[in-house]
């Protein structure tokens, strides 16, 4: 039970300019990712990043 919240995903409102949009959305397409899939992925090696950093 404790792994399926883990995996549950959050809706949440995120505004971009429209030229950050434009410049994710030509990344996502040459990454094959839609565009959200590209800024989970992006904040996930963020995230991985960081917590290598703190070590």
């Amino acid at each position: 039970m404790e792994k399926d919240k883990d995996n549950l995903k959050k809706q949440i409102p995120l505004r971009l300019s429209a030229k950050l949009y434009a410049e994710i959305a030509a990344w996502a397409e040459d990454d094959f990712r839609s565009v959200n899939g590209q800024i989970e992925y992006l904040l996930t090696e963020c995230v991985k990043k960081r917590k290598g950093e703190k070590k």
